[in-house]
């Protein structure tokens, strides 16, 4: 299975390289960004030792059409897309958090709840919720951007601004972003027959001092979806709603016993079951976007990712 797991470019005038969970950011001459986003897999903040066929592809497709379908609400970092893993943008640098906004009682929320709790992030939520339930207005419940190898961790906006993390004014832009990406994601969401149910931004800087949005946006990876038919029906009886995101991934290790706690082994990822996986992120992909899923050729995908970007830096 032809997969990009790890990449170790030198482009022209490179000066440094940032290797996250999933993508790596080439910096050129401080004035662009070069994001490639591998096919590695991450759950519960650990990568997963073995990559799945097409999933940097697909995000990085899904999170460079959001990007065009909402710029003009909020600016974006993203320049240019010359090959089907890279975009390029604008050199930034990133706020320290992650702007996770919910509109339903799931996942980690979800968890929590269940534990007895009813403020997360400083945020109330309501009492006689059951999961998956409808939040009455959506609710920012911000991250910390771990580094490599560790948690992000709840952070509460009182925290963020007390610990002079983001100042106040530029922490206002962020949350006014964000509940706006999020009705605009809700809206496409909605029109392919989908609920936006939870995901997360991430914004920077530019040099000029400008705020705009980074990295991915409302991919599978950052986002969770339901599918409108039936989720109402699915509420009333108490049964799972049927998800597109990578809780299905979440799902598979929890049942395998495996959470990311020290001392627990990843289970085996069979090529059987990394091909259903690679399969359902085209899923995903097709349901997200409305448009059917295109494979790039896969038989050198470090050259041609290589030639592409160096073919783009040309002067």
């Amino acid at each position: 299975m032809n997969t990009i797991i790890d990449t170790n470019y030198n482009f022209p005038n490179q000066k440094s390289v940032y290797k996250g969970k999933v993508r790596e950011v080439y910096s050129i001459d401080d004035e662009l960004l070069v994001m490639i986003a591998t096919d590695r897999l991450s759950a519960f903040d650990v990568v997963m030792p073995r990559g799945i066929p097409f999933k940097g592809q697909i995000l990085n497709q899904i999170a460079t059409k959001m990007m065009k379908e909402t710029e003009d609400l909020v600016p974006n970092w993203l320049i240019a897309t010359p090959d089907p893993n890279v975009a390029i943008g604008h050199f930034c640098e990133p706020f320290k958090i992650e702007m996770v906004i919910r509109g339903y009682l799931s996942g980690h929320a979800a968890r929590e709840y269940v534990l007895g709790k009813r403020m997360l992030c400083g945020v109330a939520m309501p009492e006689g919720m059951k999961e998956n339930d409808k939040f009455p207005e959506p609710i920012i419940t911000p991250s910390t951007k771990a580094d490599n190898g560790e948690h992000d961790e709840d952070i509460s906006r009182e925290e963020i601004l007390s610990k002079k993390i983001v100042s106040e004014e530029d922490y206002l832009v962020l949350e006014e972003y964000t509940r706006k990406l999020f009705q605009r994601g809700t809206e496409i969401a909605e029109a392919r027959g989908l609920i936006l149910v939870d995901t997360k931004y991430e914004f920077g800087k530019t040099k000029e001092g400008k705020i705009v949005l980074i990295d991915e946006i409302h991919t599978p990876d950052s986002s969770r979806y339901f599918y409108i038919e039936g989720y109402k029906e699915r509420q009333q009886n108490e049964e799972p709603q049927k998800q597109l995101s990578k809780e299905f991934v979440r799902q598979w290790l929890i049942s395998n016993g495996f959470q990311g706690k020290e001392g627990q082994q990843i289970p085996e990822m069979t090529d059987e079951y990394i091909q259903s996986v690679s399969e359902r992120y085209i899923e995903l992909y097709e349901n997200i976007t409305g448009t059917p899923f295109e494979k790039a050729s896969v038989s050198n995908i470090d050259a041609r990712i290589e030639n592409n970007v160096l073919e783009y830096l040309k002067p």
